[in-house]
């Protein structure tokens, strides 16, 4: 057919006739109708409803465990992204600023080692397997130990134990 609108013969004239006769109600409702009507929605930006978590769901309940763990994965993916653009940002700074880093990059890093610190919090120590309910253990079994000992890293225990040796 090429760029020329002209029919090279018959055959051509009733085909380019037919394929317009078809093609034009389609494309005239699609670009009149369709396209106005239709929301734009990017579909890299796919918003999942919140499900309940693992607390919530009935012990016997499988497909809430099921919907409360693919909610546990894609937050696990969406922070282990966070921290990974951190980190990229981080390492650029001290790249960009060299010597000069330690002073110019402070508040990223202090960013960064915040979110590295809630994220081995959350995700920490479960593993590649690691699911919703081990989270949830984990965290159950850190508030206990919270409740007897005091914060982690606060040096209460060892406080306790130095006044108990006394």
């Amino acid at each position: 057919m090429g760029d020329n609108k002209t029919p090279r013969n018959i055959f051509d004239g009733f085909i380019n006739a037919a394929v317009t006769l078809i093609d034009s109600p389609v494309t005239w409702f699609r670009e009149r109708v369709v396209t106005p009507n239709r929301e734009s929605y990017p579909w890299y930006h796919q918003k999942f409803r919140r499900v309940p978590t693992i607390d919530e769901c009935y012990t016997d309940d499988v497909i809430c465990f099921y919907e409360a763990n693919s909610q546990f994965k894609r937050d696990k993916a969406v922070d282990s992204e966070i921290l990974t653009i951190l980190r990229v940002r981080m390492e650029d700074c001290n790249m960009f600023h060299g010597p000069d880093a330690e002073a110019k990059c402070k508040s990223l890093v202090e960013t960064y080692k915040e979110a590295e610190a809630n994220w081995f919090c959350k995700y920490g120590d479960l593993g590649f397997h690691g699911n919703v309910k081990d989270a949830y253990m984990k965290q159950k079994h850190r508030m206990v130990w919270e409740r007897r000992h005091g914060p982690v890293g606060s040096g209460m225990r060892d406080a306790a134990a130095a006044a108990g040796d006394e």
